[in-house]
């Protein structure tokens, strides 16, 4: 299993392209009979996954894997891999690229003249790709105390912002729990991200409600959906504990979550994003598509 900042060192690695995940090259991709056939879905979820998950399976194979799924689109894809996602008919449900990386973001001014180079390069880039999501983080506190957080936050969000809107481009800051994967991140706390949204007043500017961190800081999920869905552009999936399989070895019912994200009028994407323990990673994979295809 890989280590709780896997994703921050796969993510540096991945984001203009492909990589390879330690450890599990060694695997099979799945049993070639799994996927013989294209899978027929419900149609009311959206259903995505992230690229990072699968790194060891390259690219053209895991976009023709996931096609077969009914998958409609990849997350966390830099723009050297769009090109590969439109060949397959997918979408780049949550595009990556312009951040520096999970703990330097946002809420440190000293990060603001290199992220605002990034964004103001890679939003433009989105658009005329015709894509909508463009991920961004708060970065780690390192002593700052939350409303400074939110006024630097929005100070440097702010300056981009207008740039999202004119390229219809949503940028998404995505809350991660504190507790066991990103120690010290600042948006942690579904409140704390409602609150900067709030404050940065663009519809341009949403949150990524990850479902697996924020059921480990808080807790709450399908009532904490309801209540602040309209602050939401986007869904991830996990298993808590673990971070693994969505099915029944865990403690979150993600049909139930599902059904209370579809009564929202959600027409977003949810990306599964938990990391396969089983030896056969894509059939892993199509199970929590169905788990969650409600």
């Amino acid at each position: 299993m890989l280590k709780p900042d896997s994703r921050r060192s796969v993510i540096k690695k991945m984001l203009l392209g492909s990589v390879s995940v330690p450890g599990l090259s060694s695997l099979p991709f799945t049993d070639p009979g799994i996927l013989e056939t294209e899978t027929k879905l419900k149609g009311n979820i959206r259903h995505s996954v992230c690229r990072w998950c699968y790194g060891s399976i390259p690219i053209d194979e895991f976009c023709s894997s996931v096609k077969r799924m009914g998958i409609s689109a990849i997350d966390l894809v830099g723009p050297k891999d769009w090109p590969v996602l439109k060949k397959y008919g997918l979408d780049s449900s949550m595009c990556n690229g312009a951040e520096i990386n999970l703990v330097d973001g946002w809420n440190d001014r000293k990060f603001h003249p290199q992220l605002i180079r990034n964004y103001t390069e890679m939003i433009p880039r989105v658009s005329a790709a015709g894509y909508t999501n463009l991920i961004c983080f708060s970065g780690n506190r390192r002593g700052i105390d939350d409303e400074t957080g939110w006024k630097n936050c929005a100070d440097g969000i702010g300056k981009i912002v207008s740039l999202a809107e004119k390229n219809k481009v949503v940028l998404v800051m995505e809350l991660l729990n504190s507790k066991i994967d990103h120690k010290d991140y600042q948006c942690d706390r579904t409140a704390w991200g409602v609150e900067l949204v709030k404050r940065i007043g663009s519809p341009n500017f949403k949150l990524l409600y990850d479902i697996y961190h924020m059921q480990i800081d808080e807790g709450d999920v399908i009532r904490t959906i309801r209540e602040f869905n309209p602050y939401f552009a986007h869904y991830h999936t996990g298993g808590v504990p673990g971070r693994n399989e969505i099915d029944e070895t865990q403690e979150l019912n993600y049909p139930a979550i599902m059904e209370a994200i579809l009564k929202t009028g959600f027409k977003g994407y949810v990306a599964q994003e938990f990391i396969p323990s089983w030896n056969d990673k894509l059939a892993a994979l199509k199970r929590g598509v169905e788990i969650c295809d409600v």
